[in-house]
């Protein structure tokens, strides 16, 4: 297929063209390259100058004495924890322990007695009843926290739920696809001619 000179003069123009543009855009981009990286100089400058001693003095007047008296209060209440552990936790689990054991025993013994023949025996072991500690009223500071999970999780669970199925118009596809515009129809000739 040959050209016209006409055409061949517009497309060697138009060739030139594009290339001035691709020739000035490589200009633009190395003098943009150029800029960034003094940016990138002066930034580091900056930071190094005077960001690192305001963050440095700011971790020294801020965050070490807070850390410090952290340390400090940790140690004070892991002493006194360890002393609850031992004065109050470990005498309520042998408590405990010794209760069941005692109950352990109390059944073997009444059925050791009633298969001995003992059934008098047996029958007044069975029915005596064991001393029963006093019991705190309410629930204890494990029940309260557990109360307050709970409630947290339905409250989480009917909020999910209300997400799930409230009407949010952006969220729903229409069903049916948009019409199509249509177009004019065109002569086969060249528009460039």
């Amino acid at each position: 297929m040959s050209l016209t000179r006409k055409r061949q003069k517009e497309l060697k123009r138009l060739r030139s063209g594009a290339e001035d543009l691709w020739t000035q855009q490589q200009e633009v981009l190395a003098n943009a390259n150029a800029l960034a990286a003094e940016a990138r100089k002066q930034a580091s400058y900056y930071t190094r100058e005077e960001l690192a001693p305001r963050v440095r003095d700011g971790y020294e007047q801020y965050v070490r004495p807070a850390a410090q008296t952290a340390k400090s209060t940790a140690g004070r209440y892991a002493g006194q924890a360890r002393e609850r552990v031992v004065s109050d936790v470990i005498p309520a689990v042998g408590t405990v322990v010794g209760t069941a054991l005692s109950v352990v025993d109390h059944a073997r013994a009444a059925r050791s007695s009633a298969f001995a023949g003992d059934f008098k025996k047996a029958g007044q072991q069975l029915t005596k009843k064991p001393k029963v500690a006093t019991q705190r009223s309410g629930p204890g500071a494990g029940g309260v926290i557990a109360i307050g999970l709970g409630i947290i999780a339905a409250v989480g669970l009917l909020y999910a739920v209300w997400q799930t199925f409230r009407a949010d118009d952006e969220l729903w596809v229409a069903d049916e696809e948009p019409a199509t515009p249509t177009t004019p129809t065109t002569s086969t000739t060249d528009p460039l001619q």
